[in-house]
């Protein structure tokens, strides 16, 4: 097992561009489609930076927000970081941001949680480093990591309820 530990910054990754007219459905605003595969891009680069490894694959599409419509025209600045660490897989919490170079606002408009997994030239896991969260936010996140990763087992088939410690833990009184 890997014993090195990271922090989330050592992992982010940013990503800004343009919203351009070939991207966009009929109401001028950026494809759904268009916007996950730049999260996924952008995750995959955080990924590779927390494992060293030049081999990370996209696992799951954990969950994605659309909350506000990003117009043509818009900057879009994507920021991901990994969240937490497994034995070969790693979270990673992407926020999508539209960036007004007028008034420097940056609002916040989607977000999204990716799973990766490294994994060696003969695609077989290998392990990462481990996290340690350092800022409110990202301790957070790294602890609801957990809960995510033990509801996406028992769904799976794959845990069963009672060993759920953490995830039962927000059930209880």
């Amino acid at each position: 097992m890997n014993k090195k530990i990271k922090t989330p910054s050592e992992s982010a990754a940013v990503l800004t561009n343009l919203v351009l007219p070939g991207e966009t459905n009929m109401l001028n605003n950026l494809f759904g489609g268009e916007l996950l595969a730049r999260m996924d891009r952008i995750s995959s680069i955080a990924a590779k930076r927390h494992s060293e490894s030049y081999q990370v694959v996209t696992a799951s599409v954990n969950h994605v927000s659309f909350n506000t419509p990003i117009p043509l025209g818009s900057i879009v600045k994507l920021e991901a970081k990994v969240t937490r660490a497994f034995s070969s897989s790693m979270e990673v919490y992407v926020d999508v941001w539209i960036d007004d170079p007028v008034t420097q606002k940056q609002t916040k408009s989607n977000n999204g949680i990716y799973t990766f997994v490294a994994v060696d030239e003969h695609n077989r896991p290998v392990p990462v480093p481990q996290i340690q969260p350092e800022t409110e936010e990202e301790i957070e996140r790294y602890n609801a990591a957990l809960r995510r990763k033990q509801l996406s087992l028992i769904l799976a088939g794959k845990m069963d309820p009672k060993d759920a410690h953490e995830l039962k833990a927000l059930f209880k009184d």
